[in-house]
């Protein structure tokens, strides 16, 4: 699936423009404004908050191709969440990776529970196929939700589950990079927003670690191609 260009073809700056500026912000730790200031650099007059509606409109969309062209991930998983600041009130990014560090999937949530983490789980296996096994920390929401996955599924092999605190570090490492970014840009404000902003730059990262197929020769290119 791609993007249409439809889509782009109602604004007033090229596809390439609008999506330059998407990618600086998703790329870099830079504020709307500062992207703002690079493009008038460049010779481009475009507000901050138009910048922040582009973010908004096609990062889900280049999500969704994302998802399609991403490379197969193995099936021991390491699953963490993290809080973060929206709107001065905790807020939750579920994420899970593999051994190498690669990136399996994520999803922000409004609340820690059962039923969010289930949420994150199904929208992992339904992107990824179900994993052989998933590491969690000593979370009894985590450990009821892979219970309840068990529970619902057809299927005769079930997700094991193990505990083992420092087998997380690395994507405990992970959600200190993106809190370090949040918290320079002073934080989120609205929460659907700041869903697709966080999403947008999990797609930057998921291509910086070469997880996408048949990516180009560079991050921009590959982050281009997914809105071709």
């Amino acid at each position: 699936m791609q993007i249409s260009n439809y889509m782009f073809k109602h604004h007033r700056y090229p596809k390439v423009l609008i999506l330059q500026a998407v990618y600086f912000k998703l790329r870099f730790t830079l504020s709307y404004r500062d992207v703002e200031e690079l493009l008038l650099i460049r010779g481009v007059k475009v507000d901050h908050s138009t910048i922040q509606r582009w973010v908004f409109k096609f990062s889900k969309e280049i999500e969704k191709n994302m998802q399609s062209r991403k490379r197969n991930v193995c099936g021991s998983w390491r699953m963490d969440e993290t809080y973060i600041k929206v709107g001065g009130k905790d807020r939750y990014l579920y994420r899970a990776v593999y051994k190498e560090g690669n990136t399996v999937d994520f999803l922000l949530t409004k609340r820690r529970q059962k039923m969010s983490a289930q949420k994150f789980f199904n929208k992992a296996i339904r992107n990824n196929g179900s994993p052989r096994i998933i590491n969690i920390d000593k979370s009894g929401s985590n450990y009821a939700a892979i219970i309840a996955v068990n529970t619902r599924s057809c299927s005769v092999n079930k997700i094991k589950i193990r505990q083992c605190k420092y087998l997380n570090n690395i994507v405990e490492q992970e959600n200190r990079n993106v809190k370090r970014r949040i918290a320079i840009n002073t934080g989120f404000k609205e929460f659907e927003s700041d869903q697709r902003t966080l999403s947008g730059m999990e797609i930057v990262n998921i291509i910086r670690k070469n997880q996408i197929q048949d990516s180009k020769s560079t991050t921009f290119k590959t982050f281009c191609s997914l809105a071709a």
